[in-house]
């Protein structure tokens, strides 16, 4: 369930980072048909608290609101790292977790989910340049610095700031599906996935931009992504010599046409594993991998899970299931 959120601030918040909290969960959207959330901004220390750019917030909410709430999360805010936090607060979030609501931090909110002993034993992140301060506080945190969000189990850290839309875009994809986080993503202007060290676990990236020359192409191998395709049939493609569509492939997308291949068979693969029950052996042939054992070999390398695993967590543990 997420249904209820509450954006839990503390004096000197970063105003971004609860922009995006209030961004992807506070918004009506239900004229497109998307989620509608409880959303509550909730302050810990007064009715009224600063920022760090200067400006104040006010809310009625204090922290008896984070007993409803099914995911409470944590924005940034300055001096988050050195500080104390009052023990109220901290009861707030053990018994959340003990009831089981979810918590989230946002960048150096990792603090406040540390100080309140939420990290014990769970791997977590944060912004890269309070990772060791993180990790010297907290030892018995595992903390992993090169990544864009970490989910671990009822705790979910984030790094600095845009990492915060991944996060937040990661549950939303969690709870009502890809449709959901995709329609969001787009109305924010942001790609439903990046890639990072962690596997993202959302949509197929906005359209590519910048495909001046080989867009055409790029259509044409999304066409038949099951289809063995080389260079030089590319190129023949495009109308251009192999060096050339090399080049221009590179200087367009940032890649290589083989990675940019794989990348899509990946994503074809996982809108597959998510949205049908169709085997391995198919989805393989359908995604240009071939087999079963092949599927498997890259989906393990590009996204750390297997097929299997991953339909089960976007389908339910009553999805379909087959050795691969």
């Amino acid at each position: 369930m997420l249904k209820n959120v509450a954006a839990l601030l503390l004096d000197e918040v970063h105003p971004f980072e609860l922009g995006v909290l209030c961004e992807v969960f506070g918004l009506d959207r239900s004229d497109e048909g998307l989620p509608v959330h409880d959303f509550a901004v909730v302050s810990a220390e007064g009715p009224v608290l600063r920022t760090h750019a200067g400006f104040t917030i006010s809310t009625p909410h204090g922290l008896d609101r984070l007993e409803e709430a099914d995911l409470i999360a944590v924005p940034a805010g300055s001096h988050y790292i050195a500080r104390d936090y009052p023990e109220e607060l901290l009861d707030a979030l053990r018994r959340a977790v003990d009831r089981g609501a979810r918590v989230m931090s946002v960048c150096s909110g990792a603090y406040v989910l540390g100080a309140a002993g939420l990290l014990d034993g769970r791997r977590c992140t944060t912004h890269w340049r309070h990772a060791d301060e993180l990790a010297r506080r907290f030892p018995r945190a595992v903390v992993e610095p090169d990544v864009l969000y970490v989910d671990e189990g009822p705790v979910i850290t984030s790094a600095g700031t845009a990492a915060g839309i991944d996060a937040c875009l990661h549950l939303v994809r969690q709870a009502y599906g890809p449709d959901a986080a995709n329609a969001i993503a787009r109305r924010m202007v942001v790609p439903p996935h990046r890639d990072g060290g962690q596997a993202q676990y959302i949509k197929r990236p906005l359209p590519r931009t910048r495909c001046d020359t080989v867009g055409g192409t790029l259509a044409w191998m999304e066409r038949h992504l099951d289809q063995e395709m080389t260079v030089e049939q590319l190129a023949t493609q495009a109308h251009m010599s192999p060096r050339t569509f090399a080049r221009r492939f590179q200087q367009e997308t940032g890649t290589t046409p083989y990675r940019w291949l794989l990348r899509q068979r990946v994503l074809l693969a996982q809108h597959l594993l998510e949205t049908s029950d169709e085997t391995m052996d198919t989805i393989a042939g359908r995604t240009g991998f071939g087999t079963a054992a092949a599927l498997r070999h890259q989906f393990v390398r590009s996204l750390g899970t297997t097929p299997n695993a991953y339909r089960r967590t976007f389908r339910g543990p009553g999805a379909m299931t087959e050795v691969a």
